[in-house]
């Protein structure tokens, strides 16, 4: 008897788990990260003030797209919005293989910001929607934490030789960045659309503002989880783009910069992984303070050791960061109805670049002024200040129940 479209259908959807960890390691096989600051400032020559302005511009960019493209990802599709994702993302990175100026990288950032938006909550919100579909919503949690151990893998492979890859010519992590995209734009073309509610509002501008209103007013809980994930996000966020002149400064060798990355991208997949199983076991409590734990060992080791091996230290905050994006992106998720979705994560995606938009800036002026491990002392006790009363805010807002 041949397959009817429903169970062709169904065959496709389940399909689509395996898919989306495959984008996922695709997305983060990212050759040049382990080597990007280097690039700027050895190749075209910025300063780390001029550094964190840039990734403060592509925040800007992110943050005009974050909400918009979540928005256009809840009515064309999450499929169709990780087929522009990976389109612009092929040209960013071509437009990298010929930069050599600060406006091509600019250009080149802006086009990867756009690439980001799109993907920023599709990806997850198209997981989530898979399992609801077949009513698996509750292995949310261990597939997210899945997805992201995959793309730190990802990350921790194209790490790997990038240091020896930029030695040999420094064009080539870039080059090799296209292909990659280009494998990825395939895969996206073969993903299936989960079957939901259609959703026509009167007013898209309305509607926008209702899915804020939602976010931020009506739902304590999502507002609690939002703020807690935005400044654990930025308190992971900093360490990415001083950490390269940190370790050079430290004399750590150039070929070291690879496995450094890598490990440290196998740190936060490892977590990432593990992430379900850490929070049954302790709980939400324990896990948020865990949270904080690791945040302030790490600012303090990176701030007061400044040894070659200080970089161990960093390995720390990318713990945290492997630990808490499954757990509270599970949170957002069950607060997040099915037609705002991709929307509702993206506007916490748009908090975190707003964020880092008032704030990069001024860490990279302040690096430039006093050296990339004060900076890192004066971060840590700025977090010890900030994160205790969003962690106070978001465990009082949980609801009694079974972590899993």
């Amino acid at each position: 008897m041949p397959p009817t479209v429903e169970s062709t259908r169904k065959i496709g959807l389940n399909s689509n788990i395996a898919k989306l960890y495959a984008f996922s390691f695709l997305q983060m096989t990212l050759f040049p990260m382990a080597i990007i600051t280097l690039f700027w400032k050895d190749r075209i020559g910025l300063s780390l003030t001029q550094i964190l302005l840039l990734q403060g511009i592509l925040s800007v960019v992110m943050a005009v797209m974050e909400y918009p493209s979540g928005y256009v990802s809840d009515r064309i599709g999450y499929r169709a919005a990780l087929t522009i994702a990976t389109v612009t993302g092929v040209i960013g990175w071509g437009v990298y293989a010929v930069a050599g100026s600060f406006s091509h990288v600019l250009a080149a950032e802006m086009l990867l910001g756009i690439s980001l938006s799109f993907i920023s909550g599709s990806d997850s919100a198209l997981l989530y929607e898979t399992l609801k579909s077949s009513g698996r919503e509750q292995e949310y949690a261990r597939l997210q934490g899945g997805m992201s151990g995959f793309g730190q893998a990802g990350e921790a492979l194209g790490a790997l030789f990038a240091g020896a890859l930029y030695a040999a010519a420094p064009l080539l992590p870039f080059i090799l960045q296209v292909g990659v995209w280009l494998l990825a734009l395939l895969l996206t073309r073969t993903l299936v659309e989960p079957a939901r509610e259609p959703h026509r509002p009167a007013s898209h501008l309305a509607e926008a503002w209702h899915t804020a209103r939602y976010a931020f007013l009506d739902n304590p809980r999502l507002r609690a989880t939002i703020l807690l994930n935005t400044v654990l996000g930025i308190a992971s966020f900093y360490p990415v783009w001083l950490i390269q002149p940190y370790m050079q400064h430290a004399g750590v060798p150039l070929g070291w910069f690879g496995p450094i990355w890598t490990g440290a991208n196998l740190t936060v997949a490892v977590c990432a992984l593990a992430s379900h199983r850490v929070r049954s076991w302790l709980g939400e409590r324990a896990m948020v303070l865990l949270f904080l734990a690791l945040i302030w060992l790490g600012y303090c080791g990176l701030g007061l050791s400044g040894g070659i091996w200080g970089f161990l230290c960093y390995y720390l905050l990318t713990c945290m960061r492997g630990l808490r994006g499954p757990m509270l992106l599970d949170h957002a998720q069950q607060e997040s109805p099915s037609t705002h979705r991709a929307g509702l994560l993206s506007l916490q995606s748009l908090c975190f670049r707003l964020l880092f938009v008032c704030t990069g800036p001024l860490i990279g002026r302040l690096a430039d002024s006093v050296g990339v491990q004060q900076t890192f002392q004066l971060l840590g006790y700025a977090f010890l200040v900030v994160l205790p009363p969003l962690a106070w805010l978001f465990l009082r807002q949980q609801r009694p129940k079974t972590a899993g």
